[in-house]
């Protein structure tokens, strides 16, 4: 069957109000009409989408578990935490909330603002302001850079007198935001990042409601595609389970996974395609995660902090995570890249440093129980969130171009919401409209509006 917009609406929005059925485990289907590869954020969502055009999906997740970047943690501690990304962002647009919301899942919304920690002591409310006017000037700096033709390393254009908020802001702007330091990051790409407005967390984590959004689809998991035979008409995949036949396929992998060679495609896909995905390479960040019982930081619920320091080895702190007593120390960048090399033992012990060094040898005396994550070791990721080095901020565009019947999806392949779990799911929902026109389920040629591009921020330049 053929189906129009209206009609193709009408099943999506019938499919998102649908009861969650758990799905039961079953053997591998060897045809599909489209298969996609991964099973995150963007896989989900491409999934839910075909699935609402009445038109048959087949999953492979090489993991255990679906998530892919999105992980909750329930057995670590007593209380759950995402492993992973753990925010959603711009509530008045992202369907991925008004989900969560429909799945009973608690949505509550982030601290407005950062704390600002100066040795042991907190920022005087005049420093705060000095920091913040900081982080204006440099933003501003790299917004008119990424106006300009040349695009160039963040780090070039910084202004030169930040002084004593060099450090912080470099790291707010660079490993905090985006997983690398300034220099390796391009002026455009940040520059035309969309606003992250509300970041807005899952109670349950946000890992688990992926999973509950997945839980209708078909996924087959520890199925790690390792071979991918494509035409202009149809596709093959081949599984330690066996081979799936389909007109399409959506892949969703990291840029990462894709430029390593675990995935063999025959024919090879385009350079064009592998040189896109090099230039978007995955930055590290990671979370130190403390159980800090009796709350000796003396911090709030789900308190942000960050220190005055003078390099790029520093961290951010999430605190007391909904209202529990696990506190997060989140690091990335260059520094969070060599840390993560060096095992959890070492990244718990500059955890513990971290915060004698800003609350007092007590503090780390009080940790009970640490645990911490190494995605840059993640066989089935090998990173974080993806992040445009100088002049490959075009590369975006490029990764999502169509490939013969593949259509590549996740995060990277989104212009705007590039590095969050919002531009993962949306560029799932365009890959499975780009999918399913060209094995003509949706008859007109307009892209399917989803929610989340109602409201965006026009490019610059």
């Amino acid at each position: 069957m053929t189906i129009t917009r209206r009609s193709f609406l009408s099943a999506s929005a019938a499919f998102a109000a649908a009861p969650v059925l758990r799905a039961t485990a079953a053997p591998l289907s060897r045809e599909a009409d489209i298969v996609v590869i991964g099973a995150g954020a963007a896989g989900i969502a491409a999934a839910r989408r075909i699935m609402a055009a009445n038109r048959k999906v087949v999953v492979v997740e090489a993991a255990s578990q679906i998530g892919g970047r999105c992980i909750t943690d329930s057995t670590t501690f007593d209380t759950p935490f995402d492993r992973g990304a753990r925010w959603m962002h711009n509530p008045e647009t992202n369907p991925m909330i008004r989900l969560a919301r429909a799945a009973g899942f608690e949505v509550v919304q982030a601290p407005a603002g950062q704390k600002m920690r100066i040795g042991r002591r907190n920022a005087r409310a005049g420093e705060t302001e000095e920091f913040l006017a900081a982080l204006v000037r440099a933003n501003r700096a790299i917004d008119e850079a990424g106006r300009g033709k040349l695009d160039t390393s963040c780090a070039s254009v910084l202004p030169k007198d930040l002084g004593d908020w060099a450090g912080a802001t470099e790291f707010m702007l660079g490993a905090s935001f985006a997983g690398k330091d300034l220099k390796e990051l391009s002026a455009i790409d940040k520059a035309r990042a969309q606003d992250r407005n509300a970041p807005i967390a899952c109670r349950q984590g946000l890992g688990t409601l992926i999973t509950r959004l997945g839980e209708q689809a078909p996924v087959a998991l520890s199925t790690p595609a390792s071979r991918i035979v494509w035409s202009n008409r149809d596709v093959s995949v081949e599984t330690p389970s066996g081979k799936i036949a389909a007109r399409a396929a959506i892949i969703t992998v990291s840029t990462n996974v894709l430029t390593s060679g675990a995935i063999k495609f025959g024919p090879d896909i385009p350079k064009r395609t592998l040189d896109a995905a090099s230039k978007l390479s995955l930055g590290s960040y990671d979370h130190i995660v403390l159980q800090l019982p009796g709350n000796p930081l003396g911090l709030s619920r789900d308190d942000i902090l960050i220190e005055q320091s003078s390099s790029t080895r520093t961290a951010l702190m999430y605190a007391n995570i909904g209202g529990s007593s696990l506190c997060s120390i989140d690091v990335g960048g260059s520094f969070g890249r060599d840390l993560s090399e060096q095992g959890e033992k070492a990244m718990a012990a500059f955890a513990k440093e971290w915060i004698t060094k800003l609350f007092g040898s007590e503090a780390a005396s009080a940790v009970q129980k640490t645990s911490a994550t190494r995605w840059n070791a993640s066989p089935y990721v090998m990173g974080a969130m993806s992040a445009a080095s100088p002049g490959g901020q075009l590369s975006r565009k490029v990764l999502a171009e169509p490939v013969g019947c593949m259509f590549l999806a996740g995060e990277a392949t989104h212009e705007t919401l590039w590095g969050t779990v919002d531009g993962a799911w949306e560029s799932g929902e365009r890959a499975a409209d780009a999918a399913l026109r060209k094995i003509g389920a949706i008859r007109d040629e307009q892209e399917v509006p989803t929610q989340s591009t109602k409201k965006r921020r026009a490019p610059r330049g």
